[in-house]
């Protein structure tokens, strides 16, 4: 696996793809705590700084770690494209109405009742480091070149992995 390290614009990009391709993450909040705290998130979008949001319960737990510590990591993963990132960064609470609505979707009616929801609230996820790993190819044929390396012994060109600093 090669690495490729990239910055600013291109680190950007590459949380934008990897992100909106994965959909959900494992937000991780209460860092310092053992174990930490993680539940599933699903990525409303990422913005053209990078950031990423999603939409949250103002009572839930995670909303309270946040108020108290707003460092949190988050952890996509899709393994039958072979595509992994983890993002470390703050975490800001938003109750703004014109976010709120551009970020609600119907789907979201099986957590809040509706865009006028009081417990609705966004969460902005600045990221401050990532780490991506990336296949070329598919799954199989990824896997298939993992095999052929472990036969002969040559290290095959599975895919890229590297820092993203924004």
């Amino acid at each position: 696996m090669s690495t490729k390290n990239l910055y600013n614009d291109e680190a950007k990009k590459k949380i934008k793809n990897l992100a909106e391709d994965i959909d959900f993450a494992m937000l991780a909040t209460a860092l310092g705590t053992k174990p930490i705290s993680a539940i599933p998130m699903s990525t409303k979008k990422v913005d053209e700084d990078g950031n990423i949001w999603f939409l949250s319960g103002k009572n839930s737990d995670h909303n309270t770690d946040i108020a108290k510590d707003d460092a949190a990591q988050l952890f996509y993963s899709d393994p039958g494209s072979m595509e992994f990132l983890s993002v470390y960064g703050n975490v800001k609470i938003i109750s703004d109405k014109a976010i709120l609505e551009e970020l609600y979707g119907k789907t979201d009616d099986n957590w809040f009742d509706g865009v006028d929801d009081p417990n609705l609230s966004a969460l902005k996820f600045v990221p401050s480091d990532a780490f991506y790993w990336d296949t070329k190819n598919n799954k199989s044929v990824t896997l298939f070149k993992m095999g052929v390396g472990a036969i002969t012994g040559n290290q095959p060109d599975i895919g890229e992995q590297g820092e993203l600093k924004v």
